[in-house]
């Protein structure tokens, strides 16, 4: 709608409680704020994506006010909204127990039971010097103004391009200011309108502004929903998320571990773990054959030149292991003969496939030519951010580079996205959208019309695939524009999968070449595709998407053989050879346990199917199926049962 000169966002939508903001000319304004004439308004939800980051920064505020209430030294930090909440750094004499945090959550909520109005107003930065004049971090923010984009973590919550703007908690009966914060805002009319749907959820150490060298500060993370159901599903979806925990559950289902004796993100498989991750790979390995791809196999380490003549160590050093420089030879009196190289762990299979890409001519009768490699890579992610399998410091990419011609590029690039797209669906993903990374305009190699048509190529091909196409300004890679696979998991999480990436610069600084049809020798381009991204982090995610349970095709063991006694021990392992010939990982469970403690087990482990068998059952040669839900079919023929069993795990449909 069109509004007159000096109308404000309250007027417009008295009658409309849910509306919290409004979008003026596409920017969210204040509802107090007088409008010029002739602007497009448009009212915000609370419930809406802008509206939840209103509520989460207000609710941040509050936090913040019952935080100086409870403790006077405190000095503020920053105090942004995120996913699904918000936190406040503080600077305090003591960290934040979890009984601080049920005091602020009891003195939060009287703050907003006193419908405290929030007041934005304009300040000049005299102004907002003397106003937070005991607050020594938010008058670095100020000096840190007009290089705000660049200066840190969260310093555009506070000191973006614009007006300077402190934010006012004013009581409602004196109207006085009992709290105020430098902010650009927008907030919510008032503190009432958080109501009691929020809660602190934990407090951590954090870096000012996300530097390692700065103060170490402590920062409370919260969350805000618009209505007390919304909070009490979100609750139930974390507590659901920490029972998918993979970590939680590699250690219960003897997956995989992380040793200390190893170091941070380098994880090892055990027996267990090691069946699921075989057979994912062997699954992706026919399925790469089919689709025209070789093989290769390339080493751990190299010569530090080959990622000079790649950029990576331009572009990319930080995230590399350090040099191991080796190779020197010396003279009896230590000077040197033969100086040393450096050599470092590959953070990157790129660089040696173009080795073998140029190791002889090629021709055009070769492209596409599609070489894949399980390949081990290492890189150096500080200890902050390794996660269990999501983000490790070894891991194995299933690393493909296609390297064609500028015609085929296209068909290449649709034929390798619905490739990536039916392969995870196989593995039990199938709610994707797309995200296109573009050209960092501070970290990119070759010209801006190369980046135009890689960007271009790209976009039609998402665009055709149907699948919604989310921008990610600056995220490409240094060598090109990609396409990245957002996938969903079972709740709802969004997890970046396959990456597909258009690269007209590595084949040009590898001085790559074929023989066209006219005799001339042109440029391959190279189109970098990872599908899994590590076999690691697909496996943790896989994990979490099945809270270990996972399909029978992937289980380590797909079938326990459970007699109701010991006399029907040889009947079911009859049974469970049958099984095993046919190609199904079986077992039998002959401990000492009684029965019912067997099927406990079987169910604790999440066996796909258990199989059992008493007196009845071997005289007419049966078994029960009993499967994860708890359901039984009982009196199933052996061979029905076998048959049942090897369709299930080779349509992989259980």
């Amino acid at each position: 709608m069109k509004v007159t000169t000096g109308t404000t966002g309250a007027e417009l939508f008295f009658e409309r409680r849910d509306v919290v903001v409004a979008r003026v000319d596409g920017e969210l304004k204040d509802l107090d704020q007088p409008l010029p004439e002739g602007v497009e308004v448009e009212g915000v939800t609370i419930d809406s994506p802008d509206g939840l980051n209103v509520l989460r920064h207000s609710t941040a505020h509050v936090m913040a006010q019952a935080v100086q209430q409870l403790r006077p030294d405190a000095k503020l930090g920053i105090g942004p909204y995120i996913t699904d909440g918000f936190y406040f750094d503080f600077d305090v004499a003591e960290p934040f127990t979890p009984e601080d945090l049920k005091t602020l959550e009891k003195m939060m909520l009287k703050i907003i039971n006193q419908n405290q109005k929030f007041v934005r107003r304009v300040v000049s930065e005299d102004e907002a010097r003397e106003a937070m004049k005991n607050e020594p971090y938010k008058l670095e923010l100020l000096g840190k103004k007009n290089e705000a984009a660049d200066a840190g973590e969260g310093v555009n919550v506070e000191v973006g391009a614009g007006d300077i703007t402190i934010y006012d908690n004013v009581d409602r009966k004196s109207g006085d200011s009992v709290w105020c914060d430098l902010c650009r805002g927008p907030h919510l009319p008032n503190t009432k309108l958080i109501s009691n749907a929020f809660a602190l959820t934990r407090s951590s150490a954090a870096y000012w502004l996300g530097n390692q060298n700065n103060q170490q500060l402590q920062r409370i993370y919260g969350t805000a929903w618009p209505t007390k159901d919304a909070l009490k599903a979100y609750q139930e979806r974390i507590a659901e998320a920490e029972r998918r925990d993979h970590r939680k559950l590699g250690a219960e289902l003897d997956l995989f571990s992380f040793p200390d004796e190893l170091g941070s993100g380098l994880p090892v498989f055990h027996p267990k773990g090691g069946i699921i991750r075989k057979a994912m790979e062997d699954y992706s390995r026919q399925r790469h054959v089919d689709a025209g791809y070789e093989f290769v196999y390339t080493p751990h380490i190299t010569k530090g030149h080959l990622y000079e003549v790649s950029g990576h160590l331009d572009w990319y050093r930080d995230g590399m292991f350090p040099a191991m420089h080796i190779d020197a030879e010396h003279n009896e009196d230590g000077t040197v003969r033969k100086p040393g190289q450096d050599y470092y762990l590959k953070p990157m299979n790129c660089p040696m496939h173009n080795l073998i890409f140029r190791s002889r001519g090629r021709s055009y009768r070769e492209l596409p030519l599609r070489l894949f490699e399980f390949g081990s890579v290492y890189r150096y992610e500080k200890s902050g951010v390794v996660h269990g399998l999501t983000r490790v410091r070894g891991m194995t990419q299933d690393d493909a580079h296609i390297y064609c011609t500028r015609e085929q590029m296209k068909d290449e690039l649709t034929t390798t996205l619905n490739f990536v797209l039916g392969l995870l669906k196989d593995y039990g993903l199938d709610d994707f959208y797309l995200e296109l990374s573009t050209k960092n305009e501070d970290k990119f190699v070759g010209d801006d019309a190369t980046w135009e048509e890689a960007t271009r190529t790209l976009a039609e091909v998402a665009e055709a695939s149907g699948l919604e196409l989310v921008p990610d300004p600056g995220g490409a890679a240094f060598y090109g524009p990609k396409i990245s696979v957002q996938a969903k998991d079972a709740l709802g999480r969004t997890w970046q999968m396959s990456t597909i990436q258009l690269d007209f610069n590595l084949p040009e600084r590898f001085e790559l070449e074929f023989q066209a049809a006219d005799g001339t020798r042109q440029r391959p381009v190279m189109i970098h595709r990872a599908l899994f991204g590590s076999v690691e982090r697909f496996m943790g995610v896989l994990t979490e998407h099945y809270a270990g349970a996972f399909p029978a095709w992937l289980a380590p063991v797909q079938v326990v053989g459970i007699p109701v006694a010991e006399a029907f021990n040889d009947y079911m392992f009859d049974v469970v050879d049958k099984l095993k010939a046919a190609g199904i990982r079986a077992e039998v469970d002959i401990s000492s346990d009684r029965f019912p403690k067997k099927i406990r087990t079987a169910s604790k482990d999440k066996i796909p199917f258990v199989l059992i068998a008493g007196g009845e059952d071997a005289e007419a040669g049966a078994v029960s199926f009993r499967f994860r839900d708890g359901s039984q079919d009982n009196g199933v023929p052996v061979a029905e049962a076998v048959q049942r069993i090897v369709d299930a795990v080779r349509n992989r449909t259980s």
